[in-house]
């Protein structure tokens, strides 16, 4: 029945497709176990070439090929890893959807589209996931450039709906000449928490047409649902659909409820039942988490795993799990982070499953350095009330572990997946007179440009921020950080502070945090670059940093820090960088936090490093003295959103060239604004006029390029800055 407004749907329109009540009953029925083969035509997957070939399949053999999927899937992550605890529960809603509809014509859009591993197998893209010598072949995400069948490059979240409005507004306009039948939007395993998708529904409902959205119902986000709608979502499965209030009928649109969210048929017959819907509606699927985890697997056992693919010892492919509805805080089971023994149901573990390789390895730059800031942080609580640390959605990869917020309590709060709430929300808390700390990876940072802009810079709102993954890696393209210094660094307002050791990492932690009224403390907002692999490798050989071995002497380092620091295994205890915290906090107050800082001083050449770039620096300056017999000036700016104007003009004498590298942007970047410095200020003496060589990364998107081809690309490494120095002689 039209609602009164002429535009949605009333609670009556909503009706569920009932399935099985317990959650192992709603798994679809798989036959005994096999082992995919590229090779082998014997399977169904390897004969999977389009979506075509899934329409083609005889019904009774849909479960068979959801089986070989989720073989496959399991397979891969030992192999490769991904995101392969979202995918586990997507594969029959993604067969159902390439049964049901016929893209490319009709249009499926994946929200962050991590979830779209079985839509690329079911695309012509099976190869990539069945062989290791093609596992590189496709990305973690939908991409236009590899098929048709993918609408859009994504890896951020909450735009599906909007997306696929777009997309439908066009085909409504143009009518049958658009070429556009059907829309889906796909959104869910946390997404949906997302402030545009919300913006999205909205414009659904006043839109109308033909729009179709699969909101997959997992119980999960990254580490756990937070806000206040997933209390009517879990009352809404409760009841099969029908418990009021329902959100999307307040949105003004059709539902539709899917218990049996893992069941082949069940979704086959939900998607036929609302193809070529003339009106917008949400289909709700109920799906298991990582379904096909053993979940009983070890750590000891993994580091033994082989990497051939997995056996199924169940007749569905998927264990029965009671990992699900958990009453403790975080919503998720205790799991410590997002890549070790992921299994079924509400685990943070499954968001990012590791390659077995990797097991054992000391931790990365994020989970080290995050763990850091943590443990330095955690024994103020009792004494600052108003400290809190807010993660949006990402803790677990940024090392804020599970057992950290346990004991942080109130003093930690995940908004979900809110990069633009997050940071607003901070301001909220800084303008009360508390301290919020914001953390998470550099590139979800952009979704909140706007709230950077005006409720913390222009309010000069005491916030600070631990920027992760900033500069460049080897990330896909939807996660460089490439862009962060020319993104904060030039907002009005904002110090951002780049730190080169765990040392003045702390030291700067402790500076931007300090409590309003505090000797010394910032003014406003404070930006701090988490070091990346450059940093950490070189505090875990000194011999990295040829010229001062790691020993600044500006800053006398604490007796305490180095061995948990340095630590493979990254675990710090609070009580060894409360140490640290207080002696090196004690030395920014007295020197000032924003002075670049001279390591080394010479003639001839000045090398400036910011950041990650820093180890360069040194071991450039190495190779001209060992190599040219030239003492070069060495510089750590230590931040990069003023200049020091003190030391450059002493760079003037003496000093033909000055150099500046970074792991960023060049153009909008950090070096850009020496060179403007020098050429706006110029002297009548052309002897005091050093020429400045800017070395840093293009303006350009890539795509999981090594960190080491990405340097060699920009001329990032001793060699290349060396020869570009000497030339100029």
């Amino acid at each position: 029945m039209r609602s009164a407004s002429g535009n949605g749907f009333d609670s009556s329109d909503s009706f569920a497709v009932s399935g099985a009540a317990e959650r192992t009953t709603r798994l679809h029925d798989i036959p005994p176990s096999i082992t995919p083969s590229h090779g082998d035509d014997s399977h169904l997957l390897s004969r999977i070439a389009s979506p075509a070939d899934v329409k083609a399949l005889a019904p009774n053999e849909l479960a068979e090929l959801c089986r070989e999927i989720r073989a496959t899937l399991l397979a891969y992550g030992h192999q490769h890893g991904g995101h392969i605890g979202s995918n586990l529960g997507m594969v029959e809603a993604t067969v159902a959807l390439h049964r049901v509809f016929d893209s490319p014509r009709d249009r499926i859009v994946f929200d962050v589209s991590h979830q779209s591993y079985v839509h690329k197998m079911l695309t012509g893209r099976a190869a990539a996931y069945l062989d290791p010598d093609r596992f590189s072949e496709v990305t973690g995400f939908t991409n236009p450039g590899e098929s048709k069948h993918d609408q859009f490059v994504l890896g951020h979240t909450g735009t599906s709906i909007s997306l696929a409005c777009g997309l439908a507004k066009t085909r409504d306009m143009e009518g049958p000449n658009s070429g556009i039948g059907n829309v889906i939007a796909v959104i869910g395993d946390g997404s949906l928490s997302s402030g545009v998708a919300f913006e999205g529904l909205n414009n659904a409902a006043e839109q109308g047409g033909n729009l179709i959205i699969v909101f997959n119902d997992n119980e999960m986000s990254i580490a756990g649902d937070f806000g206040g709608m997933y209390g009517p979502l879990a009352r809404l499965r409760a009841s099969g659909g029908t418990a009021q209030p329902n959100l999307f009928n307040a949105f003004g649109l059709d539902y539709r409820y899917v218990e049996a969210g893992n069941d082949v048929s069940a979704l086959v017959a939900a998607f036929e039942e609302v193809r070529d819907i003339d009106h917008p509606v949400v289909v709700h699927i109920h799906t298991l988490k990582g379904a096909g985890y053993d979940g009983e697997e070890t750590h000891a056992d993994r580091q033994t795993a082989s990497a051939s693919p997995v056996s199924f010892d169940s007749p569905t492919g998927v264990h029965p799990t009671d990992n699900v509805n958990h009453s403790e805080p975080w919503h998720s089971d205790h799991c410590n982070l997002s890549d070790h023994e992921p299994h079924e149901g509400q685990c943070e573990a499954s968001h990012w499953q590791n390659p077995d390789a990797a097991i054992g390895k000391p931790d990365d730059p994020r989970k080290h350095y995050g763990k850091m800031a943590m443990a330095a942080l955690e024994p103020r609580f009792a004494a600052e009330p108003g400290l809190v640390v807010i993660s949006p959605a990402t803790p677990g990869s940024n090392g804020i572990t599970h057992e950290f917020r346990e004991r942080a309590g109130a003093h930690y709060v995940d908004t979900g997946i809110t990069e633009s709430h997050a940071v607003a929300y901070a301001a909220g808390i800084a303008r009360a007179g508390g301290t919020p700390v914001v953390a998470t990876t550099a590139s979800f940072f952009q979704r909140a440009y706007d709230q950077f802009f005006q409720e913390m810079s222009l309010n000069r709102s005491r916030v600070t921020v631990l920027d992760f993954l900033g500069g460049l890696s080897g990330s896909d393209n939807t996660h460089s950080g490439a862009y962060d210094v020319a993104m904060f660094s030039n907002i009005p307002g904002v110090t951002m502070l780049v730190p080169t050791s765990a040392r003045d990492y702390l030291a700067d932690l402790a500076w931007a945090t300090a409590p309003a009224g505090s000797a010394d403390a910032p003014a406003g907002p404070a930006v701090i670059r988490v070091p990346g692999e450059a940093i950490l490798a070189a505090e875990r050989d000194a011999t990295l940093l040829p010229v001062t071995g790691g020993q600044i002497a500006d800053r006398p380092q604490s007796a305490s820090l180095p061995a948990s620091a340095s630590s493979a295994s990254g675990g710090i205890s609070a009580a060894t960088v409360r140490g640290t915290v207080s002696v090196t906090a004690q030395h920014a107050g007295a020197r000032h936090m924003l002075d670049w800082r001279v390591n080394q001083t010479g003639s001839q050449v000045a090398i400036i490093g910011l950041g990650n770039a820093y180890p360069l620096a040194e071991q450039t300056a190495a190779a001209l003295s060992d190599d040219y017999g030239i003492t070069a000036t060495v510089i750590d700016p230590r931040q990069c959103t003023s200049l020091d104007s003190d030391v450059l003009e002493s760079l003037r004498d003496g000093h033909q060239q000055v150099i500046t590298l970074e792991d960023g942007q060049l153009e909008g970047g950090w070096g850009e604004k020496v060179t403007a410095y020098y050429a706006n200020h110029h002297v009548s003496d052309g002897s005091r006029n050093p020429r400045v060589l800017n070395f840093g990364a293009a303006k350009e998107f890539t795509d999981r390029v090594s960190l080491g081809e990405l340097n060699e690309r920009y001329g990032l490494t001793v060699e290349q800055v060396t020869e570009a120095i000497t030339r100029c002689f």
